[in-house]
């Protein structure tokens, strides 16, 4: 079976996700609440966050899920690992009995790559086996934030709605608190025994689907340890008698040796994601206010960091080691990393086994494994914690008792746990449709590949882990390396709390992510980024830290 996690670096919207933008959380902290604080009008009640005792109100039973044992446990942050066959003859079942009753509702949700035509054999085969009646409203993942955005804003809202974290910008937040309903009448405390798969979801994935005081999204869980992956071609670096290198200076001498424009070969694509794993760069949005040593509460751009990662890939792009397609930012890097073209790229974790797979029949011997991080200094890096869960799915309000109840099933039957029939169908499909089994491993043919992607994962999913029977070298590498990555791992102290900005600040910080890409490539001078977060500081950005500190102040640190 696949991992849970759906390829998010097929999208350009993963820049947001990956690197620098908004990211929703949901408190783990002690204290109050702050809408209490925020003010008591309903407009006001949405910003702020909800953690401490008022949190635990809202959240459902936990009740782990007993059926497989993963043979990597989850360490230091990292998904769990799953590197044995299952058997097929054997898989359990968790959802007994149908839950939906086959009333039909709609689901608007981001979709990477060309949707599969409606009533296909996938979407059939788990409509039939959960009881729902599904109309798949797939809408294209790189632009899914206007779309979002668009009908948020309109009278007409599908049934249920897809929200990932990195499109929580702007209005968007609001827009969710004030559109999609209240679950904890179906779903706090004991009611989620209803939905034994939902009740194995991690209480802290569930912490991050508070929005505006409610328990409004059904999550996908995600590691803390989930960070941006350097990748390298291990089958060329092992072949060239080349040493994975250790540190900025040596990336940077490493790329003049081994880049010739004259062979088309370059070292590197834009490595911005990864240089902020090097030099401690906290995430945009919410998680990049964090109280330092210092007692001081500062935002990410505030930080000598920030400053230093930008101009270290500034560097990396004034030496010509990046190919020129990632100066323009066209085409896919992805492509030119396989090809041969660049020789490292960072993505997130789903392309280790991804790109493995898609290489395997064509390229035997390609091989990439993934950099340990370095700090600055050639040291220990800092690594900041990912939110524990960045995809919901949300009913909207005023939805039928029926509609809610069937959305309810196709997010418990989305999230059965690795070893159920379930997870089965809707990692793979139907048997002699979509796969087939080869000694004993699933192995997807064409319509497989075509119809069982994006679609029933997105509505909920089980505790982070990996598993690929056909590979699963890959899982182990891939949780070892989170493993030891998050020996590194801090959290801000805004980690794990769901947090919801004034609607004043929605658009400060939009600026920034042009302004990187337009620096780092010899667009712009550092006294335009300077000025910037001067410019940041002055319209907003120093009102926004009082709030954020009154907020920390109520709730406590989640850190």
């Amino acid at each position: 079976m696949t991992p849970n996690a759906v390829s998010i670096s097929s999208g350009p919207s993963r820049r947001s996700f990956l690197a620098s933008t908004a990211v929703a959380t949901a408190a783990v902290a002690g204290g109050m609440p702050l809408l209490a604080a925020c003010g008591g009008s309903d407009s006001e009640s949405r910003e702020g966050a909800t953690s401490g005792k008022a949190a635990d109100k809202l959240l459902p039973t936990y009740v782990a899920s007993t059926v497989a044992q993963p043979d990597l446990p989850s360490k230091n942050g990292s998904a769990a690992g799953y590197t044995g066959k299952d058997d097929l003859a054997a898989l359990a079942t968790s959802v007994p009995d149908k839950l939906g009753t086959g009333a039909p509702f709609r689901i608007m949700s981001p979709f990477w790559g060309t949707p599969p035509k409606p009533g296909n054999a996938y979407y059939t085969a788990l409509d039939a086996a959960a009881g729902t009646k599904i109309t798949w409203q797939n809408q294209d993942g790189t632009t899914y934030g206007e779309k979002l955005g668009a009908v948020l804003a309109s009278s007409s809202i599908p049934d249920m709605v897809v929200v990932p974290s990195w499109e929580l910008g702007g209005k968007i937040p609001n827009a969710v608190t004030a559109k999609f309903m209240d679950l904890g009448p179906y779903l706090a405390g004991d009611k989620v025994k209803k939905y034994p798969n939902l009740a194995a979801i991690p209480s802290d994935a569930w912490r991050m689907s508070i929005f505006g005081g409610a328990l409004r999204g059904l999550p996908m869980p995600a590691a803390p340890a989930g960070f941006i992956v350097p990748y390298y071609r291990k089958d060329i670096f092992d072949e060239k008698g080349w040493s994975v290198p250790k540190s900025p200076e040596e990336f940077l001498s490493w790329a003049k040796d081994v880049t010739s424009a004259k062979a088309k070969v370059y070292a590197c694509a834009d490595m911005s994601w990864s240089s902020a794993g090097v030099f401690g760069v906290r995430p945009a949005g919410t998680l990049g206010w964090n109280i330092g040593d210092d007692g001081k509460l500062t935002y990410r751009i505030e930080e000598p960091a920030f400053l230093e990662a930008l101009e270290w890939v500034r560097k990396l792009f004034d030496a010509g080691v990046v190919h020129p397609d990632d100066k323009a930012r066209s085409g896919d890097p992805s492509q030119r990393f396989t090809s041969g073209q660049i020789l490292v790229f960072n993505s997130d974790m789903s392309a280790w086994y991804g790109k493995t797979a898609e290489q395997a029949q064509s390229k035997p011997d390609f091989e990439i494994d993934a950099m340990d991080y370095f700090g600055a200094d050639g040291g220990d890096p800092t690594l900041w914690a990912s939110q524990p869960a960045t995809i919901w799915s949300l009913i909207r309000k005023g939805a039928s008792n029926e509609t809610i109840e069937n959305a309810l099933a196709a997010a418990n039957f989305a999230a059965a746990p690795y070893g159920t029939k379930e997870r089965m169908l809707v990692d793979y499909g139907v048997e002699g449709t979509h796969y087939t089994v080869k000694d004993g491993v699933p192995v997807k043919n064409d319509r497989g590949n075509s119809e069982v992607i994006n679609a029933w994962p997105m509505l909920a999913a089980p505790a982070a882990y990996f598993a690929h029977p056909d590979l699963p070298d890959i899982a182990r590498r891939q949780v070892e390396w989170q493993q030891r990555m998050g020996v590194f791992m801090k959290k801000t102290s805004t980690y794990g709390m769901n947090i919801v900005e004034p609607s004043r600040y929605a658009n400060l910080r939009s600026q920034f992510e042009q302004l990187e890409l337009d620096y780092v490539r010899g667009h712009k001078k550092l006294s335009d980024v300077q000025e910037a977060i001067s410019t940041w500081k002055s319209s907003g950005g120093d009102k926004l830290r009082d709030w954020y500190k009154e907020l920390l102040d109520k709730n406590g640190s989640g850190n």
